[in-house]
């Protein structure tokens, strides 16, 4: 994707560069069905439209999803997969009526496009460079500033002491039985950081809406996204004297990638990597993206309303399987509470539409979905990032994301008020953005699934928040000087739209 800031609003470009979010999916094999139906399209039906790919949800078991795929078969549809735990099924087809024809299909509860540009295949595009470089200077100095349990870049990475992660490590740095799923746009587990730690067991490439578990399917091809290495490393980049050290350096970290060539997260795409990780004993997600292309999606849209339904789907059956879901929040300083929101980016894959929103009728999907662990982000001087989403009752707890080095300038010897992790070919450098974050966020939650293996999802979801440091709202928010309030905090120290429950702790992930 050639510009990725304008598409990608969750993660976009602050004066010194933002990191853009992307998000990748995986499918469960054992318990999903690919073939189609063999049934050939009523001779009625057209089959000329634009191909479009759709979400179908049923009710009901096996039975009804065999019934609604014959159904399908019959309005012009092909099905891709179908995943029986949750009644999802992700179809093809050139009918233009076809999603008006399955809804009315018994058993059916909803369906609807992912997409409102047809599918076409797809080329690798050369996207530059998103991330602020490491020079050999600032590695160079940092080496020699370094202690003896410290990996050599590690004096850059001011968000770990700003989390206690540095005081953590020293009793505990997560454990191999814990994994963290990158859903994304691809893991580069070739890093000399990442190897050590990588699952590719739990890995996959979702972007189809099935997964494919080819090796290396998992990674970013040449000029694809550098974003989901970045993520990866700042959960668990390996304490092993080499480059960067991440928050739960000891834990498992694998790639589900669904994001394709230009950069796009489609529902079906994301609904395969929550199946995978699910089915694959993941512990943690991290989605650092929104779901492609629409920034908020309204319920009462049926085409919208379905891809909320079956992402719902998706993210409640993970937690039931034991996964806890941690999201960006996103980059659009939007406060997520308010009643109205003008949304100016959607659909972000064809012409876009001037509409005003009500986010909690048309939520941000997946942070916004219920039990996800929504993240802002906050820079080098604790106060929330200028860029990042806020909202009281949204946000659940707050992180390191990274902010302009002019805004909120790191204490020596970090030089930049980014975050610093990995990207591939062995390579480091900066990114901010609540994607950063919410990786913070997913490592602390690997270090107290670490501690405690047998809580539930909603027993690590409360130690998280009790566990965080509380952060009142402060003075009234003006983080360029300008004299302007750039955004209203609302709530007391204890809560608030802001800061949630406050910074995550990696110590108290560990102690207690």
């Amino acid at each position: 994707m050639a510009h990725l800031s304008s598409r990608r609003t969750r993660a976009l470009a602050v004066p010194v560069g933002l990191a853009l979010t992307a998000s990748l999916g995986f499918l469960p094999t054992a318990t999903a069905t690919a073939a189609p139906t063999g049934e050939p399209a009523s001779a009625s039906v057209r089959t000329d439209g634009p191909k479009l790919s759709y979400v179908v949800n049923t009710r009901g078991g096996h039975s009804t999803v065999k019934d609604v795929e014959k159904a399908i078969a019959k309005a012009g549809g092909t099905v891709v997969i179908a995943y029986e735990q949750i009644g999802v099924i992700v179809v093809h087809s050139q009918n233009p009526a076809f999603g008006e024809m399955i809804r009315r299909v018994r058993g059916v509860e909803s369906a609807g496009a992912t997409r409102t540009n047809p599918i076409v295949p797809q080329a690798t595009k050369d996207v530059g460079s998103i991330a602020e470089p490491l020079t050999a200077e600032q590695a160079a100095a940092a080496a020699a500033d370094a202690k003896a349990d410290e990996d050599p870049l590690e004096p850059l990475q001011w968000s770990l002491p700003a989390i206690k992660a540095d005081q953590a490590h020293k009793k505990s740095l997560g454990s191999k039985k814990v994994t963290v799923a990158v859903i994304d746009t691809g893991v580069d587990d070739t890093h000399p950081d990442l190897a050590p730690n990588f699952d590719s067991r739990a890995s996959a490439n979702c972007v189809s809406g099935a997964p494919d578990t080819t090796a290396g399917s998992w990674r970013p091809a040449a000029g694809e996204s550098d974003h989901g290495t970045h993520v990866a490393g700042t959960i668990a980049a390996a304490k092993n004297g080499v480059g960067v050290t991440g928050v739960a350096p000891g834990v498992k970290v694998s790639g589900i990638k669904v994001s394709n060539p230009d950069g796009f997260f489609y529902t079906e795409a994301v609904v395969c990597g929550f199946l995978w990780a699910a089915e694959h004993g993941v512990e943690v997600t991290n989605n650092s993206y929104y779901t492609d292309p629409w920034l908020f999606n309204c319920k009462n849209d049926p085409d919208q309303g379905a891809l909320v339904d079956a992402l719902t789907r998706a993210v409640k059956y993970a937690e039931r399987k034991g996964t806890v879901n941690v999201a960006a929040a996103g980059n659009s300083r939007q406060d997520l509470a308010s009643d109205a929101i003008e949304d100016t980016t959607s659909p972000n894959d064809s012409e876009t539409v001037t509409r005003t929103v009500d986010p909690s009728a048309c939520p941000d999907i997946p942070t916004m979905l219920p039990g996800v662990v929504t993240v802002s982000a906050t820079g080098a001087k604790g106060l929330k990032s200028s860029y990042s989403n806020y909202g009281r009752g949204v946000i659940d707890v707050a992180a390191p994301g990274g902010d302009s080095t002019i805004y909120q300038t790191p204490e020596p010897p970090a030089v930049n008020g980014l975050i610093l992790s990995t990207l591939p070919g062995g390579r480091y450098g900066y990114k901010a953005g609540t994607s950063m974050a919410s990786p913070h966020v997913a490592g602390v939650v690997a270090l107290i699934k670490s501690k405690h293996p047998y809580a539930p999802p909603a027993a690590v979801k409360a130690l998280l928040t009790v566990e965080a440091d509380a952060k009142a709202c402060g003075e009234p928010y003006d983080i360029n000087g300008d004299g302007v309030i750039d955004a209203v905090c609302e709530g007391g120290k204890s809560y608030n739209g802001f800061y949630g429950a406050g910074v995550v702790d990696a110590l108290d992930a560990v102690r207690w």
